[in-house]
């Protein structure tokens, strides 16, 4: 009993270490971010800048250039990944019958009859549903489970240690923005301290101001770089509708592997990761197509029964919602 106490603590101790350190990442991008803050404002603007005119019109295009970065990083981080609804969870019945079959061909059926009633058209590479044993759910379309959060993800990306989150349906709209707005912040420092920059490397004698203005063209230009692949590339993939995990690993249909399944053209797919509203497109807000549990298919057999799917999960949702409403107004 000792011992398997002492290893519960053990265990409890190591996670709770490794929750601490994932925050490192988010600590140095949160570092160099004040940093540039302080040497653009202030060393910059305040202390070097002598007209009037460009030292407000600086000032100003850095705020709203550095409230938008803080906004969709902020949006990135703290915004909690969305996971599969109850719906996808097996009832106790389902799951004693489940556990207590010892045949894998009969524990496969079972979970066929249950994906029956549920919009899933994926497949695992077997063949087989997809279904998650420590959760004890049956994965949604392009959902996955993350070991760093401990939880199925709908329509999982990545596992990003920059923002310590999950990237997925919940908040990639926002990790977008903040990738391009992190790009639109370094491309404004770099091109107005430019001007300062040659004249700190030339003329200008040595002192903090330099320091600070010679580092952040650099830091800038390096940030800039190093974020322009890394958008374009999943510019990319929300021009093929798909995750970075499905470009690795194409997704498995009832007819084979098809990479460009969900692939509905670049306005549809646009849409289903902005919204329809193009005025919010560049809006740190939720405007993403459905509640990530089934996206529409590029096969015609498979699109017509998605489409009954989701009329019926609609309707099925509309009813639990009138039921509650009902049963709060009682």
């Amino acid at each position: 009993i000792r011992t398997a106490g002492w290893t519960m603590a053990l265990s409890r101790g190591l996670r709770f270490c490794a929750r601490v350190f994932s925050w490192i990442p988010v600590l140095i991008i949160t570092s160099v971010v004040l940093w540039s803050y302080y040497a653009y404002v202030f060393e910059l603007c305040l202390f070097t800048i002598k007209n009037t005119l460009e030292k407000v019109a600086y000032l100003v295009v850095f705020h709203v250039c550095f409230l938008m970065f803080s906004w969709t990083y902020w949006k990135s981080i703290f915004t909690p990944p969305a996971s599969p609804c109850k719906k996808f969870q097996l009832s106790y019945s389902d799951k004693e019958r489940y556990e207590m079959e010892e045949r894998p061909d009969v524990q496969k059926q079972i979970l066929v009859d249950i994906a029956k009633k549920l919009p899933i058209f994926t497949r695992a590479t077997s063949g087989a549903i997809r279904f998650c044993d420590r959760c004890q759910v049956l994965k949604p379309d392009r959902s996955h489970h993350c070991s760093v959060c401990e939880a199925c993800v709908l329509k999982m990306d990545h596992h990003c240690p920059w923002v310590n989150n999950c990237v997925g349906f919940s908040n990639y709209k926002f990790f977008l923005l903040f990738l391009s707005y992190s790009m639109v912040y370094c491309v404004f420092i770099a091109a107005s301290v430019f001007r300062y920059f040659i004249k700190f490397w030339g003329d200008l004698p040595n002192g903090s101001a330099k320091f600070h203005v010679l580092f952040l063209m650099f830091v800038a230009l390096m940030f800039f770089v190093s974020l322009m692949f890394l958008f374009g590339y999943h510019c990319w993939l929300v021009a093929k509708n798909r995750s970075t995990l499905e470009a690795f690993s194409a997704p498995v249909f009832t007819t084979g592997p098809d990479r460009n399944g969900f692939n509905m053209g670049i306005k549809r797919n646009l849409q289903q990761v902005f919204g329809e509203d193009k005025r919010l497109w560049f809006i740190p807000v939720c405007t993403s197509q459905g509640d990530g549990h089934y996206f529409p298919v590029r096969s015609l057999n498979e699109s017509s029964t998605s489409l009954l799917a989701n009329e019926k999960w609609e309707e099925e949702d509309e009813e639990e919602s009138d039921d509650e409403n009902m049963g709060e107004s009682n």
